[in-house]
């Protein structure tokens, strides 16, 4: 049995904010669960982050308040958190009483509960922290990274029949189950998949995945997945929060050439000898990142 838990990166709208969407899936055998559960949560309780949600996203940004506290770097740990919330305090009620917009306001407030689990740590340790989680993916020989990466510039929705997310699904769904095809034997290897509860696709995914249930994928029949997905919520769940970590590393890659985190997932995508046959690249046929380059080869 592999959980393969799912998570997004970038908006599904055109052209949103954005220029890729990323949907990624981790799957582990299920006997491996508590393993890769203990390690995340041993590399969290260096950083204090043993009851945080990884939002790399969130996580790997500067905080502006950080920069102007003096000495901030030399604090500790307790001491960085009471100075980041004092002057956070004092900023929102400053836009209450300033002619700033309610826009204003409403986005510091936004920024500020994102990253409350964070400010304890500086720009430098948050990197080291989202570096040492994603290569302790990379050490994990038995999972196996499905991911679809689409460019939003050549996606045509005029010709496409699903939805950007919904074309995404079918492509790591499809990649998911030809894997567990090839790891059957006398006993079917059956799957689950684990998807981050987004309220917005959670009925649209569910319904086509029931579709793909009674009909197959446009690539595959679906044998060894199991039920619909199960949405549950990232806070409450590490291997969800993995999930986003691969899917964030993908799409900050093809966007902006960061590879470092890259680097070190993309070690676990499925393979058939050396062609990545789990992760792809939807864009221009001559494109040469290393995504596109690892899946032609």
């Amino acid at each position: 049995m592999y959980l393969c838990y799912i998570d997004e990166s970038g908006t599904a709208d055109i052209p949103g904010t954005t220029s890729h969407f990323v949907l990624a899936g981790i799957a582990i055998p299920i006997y491996k669960w508590k393993n890769c559960e203990n390690e995340i949560n041993q590399v969290k309780r260096k950083y204090d982050l043993l009851q945080a949600e990884i939002h790399t996203g969130w996580l790997i940004r500067k905080y502006r308040e950080q920069a102007t506290i003096s000495g901030f770097d030399s604090l500790n740990r307790l001491q960085r958190r009471t100075e980041v919330e004092r002057f956070r305090r004092a900023e929102l009620l400053r836009l209450q009483k300033s002619h700033t917009t309610r826009k204003a306001y409403d986005q510091a407030r936004k920024n500020y509960r994102q990253t409350e689990a964070y400010v304890h740590l500086t720009y430098d340790e948050r990197k080291a922290f989202v570096l040492e989680i994603a290569q302790t993916i990379g050490n994990w020989g038995f999972a196996r990274l499905f991911a679809e990466s689409i460019d939003k510039v050549f996606y045509d929705p005029h010709r496409a029949p699903n939805n950007i997310d919904e074309q995404a699904l079918e492509q790591v769904v499809s990649r998911f189950e030809q894997y567990l095809n090839t790891k059957t034997t006398e006993n079917m290897n059956y799957g689950l998949l684990i998807h981050d509860n987004n309220p917005t696709v959670a009925q649209r995914h569910t319904a086509l995945m029931k579709q793909f249930h009674n009909k197959g994928t446009f690539w595959t029949r679906i044998s060894n997945i199991i039920e619909t997905p199960l949405f549950v919520d990232s806070s409450l769940t590490s291997m969800v929060q993995i999930a986003d970590v691969c899917a964030y590393s993908i799409r900050r890659y093809l966007e902006n050439g960061e590879d470092e985190l890259f680097n070190e997932v993309i070690k676990r995508a499925d393979r058939r000898g050396p062609i990545a046959v789990g992760v792809r690249h939807f864009t221009n046929p001559v494109c040469a990142c290393k995504v596109c380059a690892a899946h032609r080869l």
